[in-house]
């Protein structure tokens, strides 16, 4: 399992459709994927999960990886919240 913390930077003004492309990112992994703020956590490959989550701009996330590609989902997702 792996996990980081990381701050959620512009992801409403990169992206056209934010919620659906992170949803996309994370089903591209094999590895369960949990992203926990303020006491709430949700699994990342859930459209209705990510919606009720609404990672916005500052927010901080500590998000989870746990499986083969464990490593590899968690810098995508890291990629994508931080906007690089």
């Amino acid at each position: 399992m792996s996990n980081k913390k990381v701050v959620v930077s512009n992801v409403s003004k990169e992206h056209d459709n934010p919620i659906a492309e992170l949803v996309q990112v994370a089903c591209q992994f094999d590895s369960n994927i949990t992203l926990e703020s303020n006491n709430r956590r949700i699994n990342a490959k859930s459209i209705m999960g990510i919606m009720a989550f609404n990672p916005s701009e500052g927010m901080t996330v500590n998000v989870i990886t746990d499986g083969n590609d464990e490593q590899e989902a968690l810098v995508a997702m890291e990629k994508f919240l931080v906007c690089e």
